[in-house]
């Protein structure tokens, strides 16, 4: 994998053919494509996302700074990026027509992300790369319109999309179609979806995760491993960028060789071309490390990525414990009234409450009363009954996609790993090799003095 480019195990790069219902990931999965876009895709669109990899050619081409007014009437400093789309038919077929491109900001990017995360709250959306710089050695700057960092964020969207395209679900959007094709309209079409009206408060998630009394212990498991592989990934880039700053101390000092070789070849006759050359290998080695950092960082964008995976597995959680809480809410809301109803038909009270002491001070209900109040109760039991069956079967079917979507975070999660770390470790060898050599020139340049 060359360094800046997106990892390309996004996933099965296409799902197969299927119905607007159910795409087939591989052989051994299967995803469900459920509710998303108001549960409803044209015949085109469906199809045009279920191949959109093998139909579409996407890429995130170039950022370019702009400037104009915000919001609230003021000059603001902004990046767009040109994304930029090709038929792959065409590309197969030898012809290389121009590609359909637009402009998109990195808000653009994160309200498409937010509504996939409330459409599909059953799948471990891909994060989006940082918005600020973090965890960066002390060379590198974490202004975020420095262009190196611009860089290294439009390669972390184009990612993004990859990922999200090439996902089993995600990719049969309609939303996500327009997002990639048509530069107007496509913020309209997000608000007509009313995604922002199902969005849960982050006040109720937190309220869930606290008074939910029996979550499923797969999830706890899920919790305490989300927050694990956050809690590595940061320590492991905190100690890659101190590497990073002692390693680049280490290289521009090999600079102080070079001047003090040349210096000394001044004054040397017979010895003076050895000294020279030798300073020239220090030189080159000394400047090298900018090129063997810049090289590194995108290894570091890497782990950054499953830095914020971490945070939408939590995501997934916090929605099965919110759905688990309205479950125990509306299953003790129906005991309650089950209760009541019990306590009328008999006219035993069992626990004590402000009507069964205002009885026994003033007396029964007429008849024409209790069998009113009886009639209430039960049109509310039959309504709390209905609500627990819809509360169950929709925890069950969050539960029975969060899993196979797992299966394929998984998957790709070891894959994309397994392969960011063995380039690092490449990268660090043939470092160490560059040194070797830079320093087996300088003793053969010695030899010859």
């Amino acid at each position: 994998m060359r360094p800046g480019s997106p990892p390309t195990s996004a996933g099965p790069m296409m799902a197969e053919d299927g119905k607007e219902e159910q795409l087939e990931a591989d052989e051994d999965s299967e995803y469900t494509a459920g509710d998303g876009a108001d549960g409803s895709l044209n015949n085109t669109v469906a199809e045009e996302g279920a191949m959109l990899l093998r139909r579409m050619e996407i890429c995130v081409a170039e950022a370019e700074k702009r400037s104009g007014k915000n919001a609230v009437n003021m000059q603001e400093t902004f990046t767009v990026y040109l994304i930029e789309t090709r038929p792959m038919d065409a590309v197969a077929e030898g012809r290389n027509p121009a590609p359909d491109s637009l402009w998109r900001r990195y808000s653009e990017f994160e309200l498409l992300r937010n509504y996939l995360i409330v459409t599909y709250p059953y799948i471990v959306v891909p994060p989006l790369p940082e918005k600020r710089a973090e965890f960066v050695w002390h060379k590198l700057s974490a202004d975020n319109m420095d262009p190196d960092f611009v860089e290294r964020r439009r390669v972390g969207l184009e990612n993004f999309l990859l990922r999200v395209a090439s996902h089993p679900v995600l990719s049969n959007d309609k939303i996500l179609y327009h997002f990639l094709t048509e530069e107007h309209g496509w913020k309209e079409a997000v608000c007509e979806t009313g995604f922002q009206a199902k969005a849960d408060s982050r006040l109720r998630a937190l309220s869930a995760t606290f008074r939910v009394r029996n979550p499923e212990k797969r999830f706890m498991e899920m919790k305490h491993y989300s927050d694990e592989l956050q809690s590595h990934t940061s320590q492991l880039l905190r100690a890659r960028a101190r590497v990073a700053d002692r390693l680049y101390g280490v290289y521009k000092v090999h600079g102080n060789y070079g001047r003090v070789f040349s210096e000394w070849s001044a004054i040397e006759k017979e010895m003076g071309d050895g000294l020279q050359s030798a300073g020239h290998h220090m030189d080159a080695y000394a400047a090298s490390i900018d090129d063997i950092l810049e090289e590194e960082e995108h290894y570091a964008d890497q782990l950054k990525e499953y830095l914020s995976y971490a945070e939408a597995l939590r995501a997934v959680c916090r929605k099965h414990e919110l759905n688990q809480f309205e479950l125990e809410m509306a299953s003790q809301d129906l005991i309650s009234k089950k209760q009541q109803r019990e306590e009328l038909a008999t006219g035993i009270v069992r626990t004590f409450s402000f009507k069964g002491m205002t009885n026994k001070l003033f007396g029964q209900e007429a008849p024409e009363q209790r069998e009113a109040r009886l009639k209430l109760l039960e049109d509310l039991i039959a309504e709390g009954e209905e609500t627990v069956k819809e509360k169950t079967i929709e925890c069950e079917e969050h539960v029975e996609r969060v899993w196979v979507d797992m299966q394929h975070f998984k998957e790709q999660k070891d894959k994309d790993l397994r392969e960011a770390l063995i380039n690092y470790a490449v990268m660090q060898v043939s470092m160490c090799k560059k040194g070797i050599q830079v320093w087996s020139n300088a003793k053969e340049c010695f030899l010859k003095m």
